[in-house]
């Protein structure tokens, strides 16, 4: 009789729905949480910097006593509640990246850090400190999607790793409104490799995140439309030399200062950094606050109304801009504040390029702005793709889109001479414990490392024991951090079932990372 049939069809259509679900759905609704959360985020710092300018118009001096006192309330709850949650967050997702996902993801990735990035990093722009949102934004999507694991029966490496890298990838898409950049970002600075069997799921990702970004902001360009007219100027070609060399050089120091602080910070200031820390916050706070008054306030915050307001026309600013935006920058990153480096680096840029208006007073100003601005964050990343990709789709610079590749280029090579890729060097002291306290035992398990061309950190207890300390002395020599092999690269993925899916949770076995080309 057929009638028994009918009801055995029921458990059949629940398994199906939960493995479709599981498979298709977890992913979609974290990929729609990211986007979520990276516009509620995005408006958290935009309504603490507002406030931040409020108090200051009502008292000039307020940030003489408001960013110092915030600067030490932020290290001391960072420290005590967030370790993993300082700095960008960009080093951390790479670190997760290139080791057991879910070793490190238990540590850097946590529900527990996610919050206290937003946190603390409110508190920083409401102090006035120069930092900016895209890269917190990275960490908060990385931390959203890994957490998502535990509804995968059988989790691996490989579904860990995925998650993370689509997680962080439309968290930057959603921060800035650049989906290509989202993927660019995900494939060069992330991973250093492409994955074809991958790609649908990070595209997915940053559709799902990019369309609740536009559904709750609209259609927008970061920094609007600039209109590189219908002649280039004559001497285009020479001002993206200079531009280049000029924002390569400076992105380089700016790179150099932060990785080496032990090379060029007076020992006094070393030792308060390494007894008392919270001291040492509250005097960069100071320091900021003190380049601020100086500047007239325009050194505050990230930078976004500055770099506007130069390609508009609708704000001009002082020819030291750059230099002072870049000092309150390096002391608003010494502490361990979190914070990202995306933003104000693309106002840095910008002032450069009102500076180099000088010399090219025959071209327009916004389209030498653009240059700066790809130039001084190629040269702050080394990753002239991203760069160039990124400021295209905010200014909506597709007319200039080999100008701004050839100063990316060029940016970049000229910033290495100076300094090692910023963020994998930074991911590499989470990835190696400080080479005091390492162990015989463990030393003699990284040179085997080292040999076979694969980082791996077994767990959480393998990152540095104070992954906040940026001063950390790297034996004295700063070119051995010059010199340092980059993370390894996590290539060896398994197959994901469908090239538009994660990988199905019944795959076994994590996959093991593979060497990582030295750049």
């Amino acid at each position: 009789m057929p009638r028994p049939a009918l009801p055995a069809l029921f458990p059949a259509l629940t398994r199906r729905s939960l493995r479709i679900w599981r498979q298709y759905g977890v992913f979609w609704l974290g990929a729609i949480v990211v986007g979520l959360a990276a516009v509620l985020y995005a408006r958290l710092i935009d309504w603490g910097y507002e406030t931040f300018r409020t108090m200051r118009d009502h008292a000039t001096w307020l940030p003489l006593l408001l960013t110092p006192a915030i600067a030490a309330v932020s290290v001391w709850i960072t420290r005590r509640f967030f370790r993993g949650a300082e700095g960008s967050g960009i080093p951390q997702v790479i670190a997760t990246l290139h080791a057991r996902p879910s070793a490190f993801g238990a540590r850097l990735l946590t529900l527990r850090i996610l919050f206290g990035k937003v946190l603390v990093s409110f508190l920083g722009i409401l102090g006035g400190f120069t930092i900016g949102r895209e890269g917190p934004t990275v960490q908060v999507g990385a931390a959203l999607m890994f957490n998502l694991r535990r509804f995968y029966p059988r989790s691996n490496a490989q579904i860990e790793r995925q998650l993370v890298l689509a997680g962080a990838a439309a968290g930057l898409s959603a921060a800035f409104n650049t989906p290509l950049a989202g993927i660019v970002f995900a494939i060069e600075e992330l991973t250093r490799s492409f994955s074809a069997r991958a790609s649908g799921v990070l595209i997915t990702a940053i559709i799902l995140a990019g369309v609740v970004a536009l559904g709750l902001n609209g259609n927008y360009t970061y920094f609007g439309t600039i209109d590189a007219g219908p002649h280039f100027p004559k001497l285009l070609a020479l001002a993206v030399l200079v531009t280049a060399i000029v924002t390569g050089i400076a992105g380089g120091l700016f790179c150099w200062l932060l990785l080496n602080t032990g090379r060029w910070l007076p020992t006094q200031l070393l030792g308060l950094y390494r007894e008392r820390p919270i001291a040492f916050a509250a005097l960069c706070g100071f320091a900021i606050a003190v380049v601020g008054l100086i500047s007239g306030g325009t050194t505050f915050g990230s930078g976004y109304a500055e770099a506007r307001g130069l390609l508009d026309g609708s704000q001009h600013l002082s020819l030291f801009y750059p230099f002072l935006k870049m000092i309150s920058m390096v002391a608003s990153y010494l502490p361990g504040i979190p914070g990202g480096i995306f933003a104000p680096s693309l106002s840095i840029g910008a002032g450069f390029g009102n500076l180099l208006h000088i010399v090219f007073s025959n071209m327009s100003l916004p389209m030498l702005i653009a240059l700066a601005m790809v130039g001084y964050m190629a040269a702050v990343t080394q990753s002239p793709i991203t760069s160039f990709v990124i400021v295209m789709e905010m200014i909506n610079g597709h007319a200039l889109v080999i100008s701004l590749m050839a100063t990316a280029l060029v940016s970049s090579r000229v910033s290495r001479f100076f300094a090692p890729p910023l963020y994998e060097t930074l991911a590499l002291r989470y990835l190696a414990p400080p080479a005091a306290a390492v162990e015989p035992a463990a030393a003699a398990a990284a040179s085997a490392t080292v040999a076979t061309g694969v980082t791996e950190p077994q767990d959480a207890a393998a990152a540095p024991a104070d992954p906040l300390d940026t001063l950390r002395d790297e034996g004295g020599n700063g070119d051995e951090v010059s010199s340092a092999a980059t993370p390894a690269e996590g290539a060896a993925h398994a197959p994901a079932p469908h090239d538009d899916e994660p990988a199905a949770a019944g795959t076994n076995g994590p996959a093991q990372p593979g060497p990582r080309d030295t750049q």
